[in-house]
């Protein structure tokens, strides 16, 4: 394995964000007679904006326009963001190793390119990262490939010699099927998905194994 480049996810993976979406979901399907579920946030995670929305739709049968509904969202995300904003465990740590590895390292998530500009300059390696990619730069989101092989190429590397973290079992198949190898780091919300033909499942981001794998 001779890894060139480096991609990360974000929520759930650099910053637990999946509890602000479950807040978020709480707060719409409240106002709305209905619970949002672990059920429902496991299908919404990993998709971009409107495929996201679509999912909580098709699970209770709702009768709202998405984009009228995504509107919604965005505005309740907005107002907790910063406020609820938190490292996963080991971020910094993990940030350094990957500096001290040589590799060139960046963003690929599924956020939008609103919510990453805020929470990009919260952190003190933005600068560090080789590129960004939101969910707004790609037409499918995982777990279709496209964000992964859009990184690969922001990289200038084949998708066989990028290493991608991913804490969900949608983004890891988006990975896998792009052919990156693929290191699956689960938190509470996500320790139950598949994570088919990844490299690895590691503990979190200070797993020795995953740091092993960089120079």
């Amino acid at each position: 394995m001779h890894l060139l480049g480096v991609a990360l996810d974000m929520d759930g993976l650099l910053f637990d964000t999946e509890r602000i979406y479950f807040q978020v979901g709480q707060v719409l399907l409240q106002r709305r007679g209905h619970t949002f579920t672990l059920e429902l946030q496991q299908k919404m995670m990993g998709r971009i904006g409107l495929s996201a929305i679509g999912q909580m739709i098709e699970h209770h049968g709702l009768d709202d326009d998405p984009v009228t509904l995504l509107a919604e969202s965005d505005d309740v995300y907005g107002e907790l963001l910063l406020a609820e904003l938190r490292p996963m465990p080991g971020l910094d740590e993990w940030i350094e190793r990957l500096k001290n590895s040589g590799l060139p390292f960046g963003l690929a998530t599924s956020s939008r390119r609103k919510f990453v500009d805020q929470i990009l300059p919260t952190t003190p390696w933005a600068h560090e990262l080789a590129f960004v990619l939101t969910g707004d730069d790609v037409t499918h989101g995982k777990p279709n490939p496209e964000m992964y092989l859009k990184a690969a190429d922001r990289l200038g590397v084949s998708p066989s010699q990028m290493l991608v973290l991913e804490d969900s079992g949608n983004g890891a198949k988006a990975a896998v099927s792009a052919g990156a190898v693929t290191v699956a780091v689960p938190n509470e919300h996500t320790r139950s998905h598949a994570f088919e033909d990844v490299h690895l499942v590691a503990d979190s981001l200070a797993d020795q194994r995953l740091w092993d794998l960089l120079p």
